[in-house]
């Protein structure tokens, strides 16, 4: 079974962007392992420290307890101790132009005792919202409790894979942003290319056919046959479209036009080709008037009405139905058809590049009218309603000229 070229690109997207999540995911857990890792070693130094805090209240040896000293300062997180009351001890490793607390073992009465108590309740609050407190016993019948907060290193790892991973995010959005610009670009030349060259090859047989068909009608005397006129009317036709390739790449002139007049035109063309099994209806008020590039609006028509026609299995109707909004400032065209309907989920997705329900289908139609309307009519092209089995509405949004 041939695969959509747009359902593979998707699948593409889908694949890289796993494989991007794994990337994250990975990078995080080890993150999160090294980052325990730390947390319990900080863990064991904060409680090395509350188990120095006890000490310097047992220690009668002044070596020892400046030994004591220097490594409860050594091993120090930023902590605040308080008694089981809640009245606060001591502080280390915070601001200390809010902070003044004396040492424990010096026994510091309250009036010495100055800090910024709107700051030290914060900071608690902080470090208990972070660890639970480590448990220390002063004096055989009277505890303390230590809280401490994690390192500014430890902080900064937990942060760290996030800014990474972002920056690494910003990078390829970038990346891929330019990429796709160029792409486009050089497609878009190519394109435009092609077109203009195929328009330079029609050129030649269309005139020719026009000249055959002339030479026809005085040869039989047929200045009225109907046949010949249809076979005119197709030549003509030709010559339309190969207009409409030669203008691609440029920007096109809009004139003002009754869209109305315009549709039913190409309506009454249109019908004829098709199977009569299919009934056409165009309503509307004749009077509202839109700047249309009438060889590109009619390139739309033919899109629209074919995407119509492939949808219905045998026999169905297509309306035409022009409209303004509340406001009068714009032009609401909608086209429906009763055939199979599109599923929600592929409201956008028709639009894309190389989408189609067809085996035999390029997936152009569509996005070329999208592109012919956006681009060159400044206006507006979405599927306005669907259901499956019963059909589809597409609608056309411009701006209304009526009166201007």
């Amino acid at each position: 079974m041939k695969m959509n070229p747009y359902e593979n690109k998707r699948r593409w997207k889908y694949l890289l962007l796993s494989f991007a999540v794994i990337i994250a995911s990975g990078s995080l857990l080890y993150t999160n392992y090294l980052v325990k890792g730390i947390a319990k070693s900080e863990r064991t130094r904060a409680e090395v420290w509350a188990l120095s805090m006890r000490q310097l209240f047992e220690i009668d040896d002044n070596d020892f307890y400046n030994y004591v000293t220097a490594v409860r300062d050594s091993l120090a997180v930023p902590a605040i101790v308080v008694d089981e009351t809640g009245d606060f001890k001591f502080a280390r490793g915070l601001d200390s132009t809010k902070t003044f607390i004396q040492d424990p073992s010096k026994q510091p009465k309250k009036k010495n005792v100055k800090f910024d108590i709107r700051y030290f309740r914060a900071q608690l609050d902080y470090m208990k919202s972070q660890h639970e407190p480590i448990k220390i016993t002063i004096f055989s019948n009277e505890y303390w409790l230590v809280y401490y907060q994690d390192s500014p290193l430890l902080t900064q790892l937990k942060v760290f894979p996030y800014i990474q991973l972002s920056l690494i995010a910003v990078f390829l959005l970038v990346a891929y942003t330019a990429f796709n610009s160029s792409r486009k670009s050089e497609q878009n030349q190519v394109w435009v290319g092609l077109a203009k060259e195929t328009a330079h090859q029609l050129g030649t047989p269309i005139s020719s056919l026009l000249a055959w068909i002339e030479l026809l009608k005085d040869k039989f005397n047929a200045e009225s046959d109907p046949l010949i006129a249809e076979m005119e009317n197709d030549v003509k036709r030709l010559e339309i479209v190969a207009d409409r390739f030669s203008k691609i790449g440029s920007k096109p002139v809009l004139e003002v036009h009754s869209v109305y007049d315009v549709i039913k035109d190409y309506v009454d063309y249109f019908k004829f080709r098709v199977s009569n099994k299919i009934h056409f209806d165009v309503k509307g008020d004749p009077n509202l008037r839109a700047g249309l590039n009438v060889p590109l609006f009619d390139w739309v028509l033919e899109n629209l009405l074919k995407n119509a026609i492939n949808a219905i299995d045998n026999t169905g109707s297509i309306l035409v139905e022009i409209s303004t909004n509340p406001t009068k400032k714009q032009i609401l065209i909608d086209v429906t058809d009763t055939g199979k309907g599109i599923p929600k989920s592929k409201f956008l997705t028709v639009f894309q590049p190389g989408y189609t329900t067809r085996k035999r289908g390029w997936g152009l139609g569509l996005s070329l009218t999208k592109r012919i309307i956006q681009n060159y009519h400044e206006g507006q092209i979405f599927v306005k309603d669907s259901e499956l089995g019963k059909g589809t509405t597409f609608r056309i949004i411009l701006k209304n000229r009526t009166n201007g």
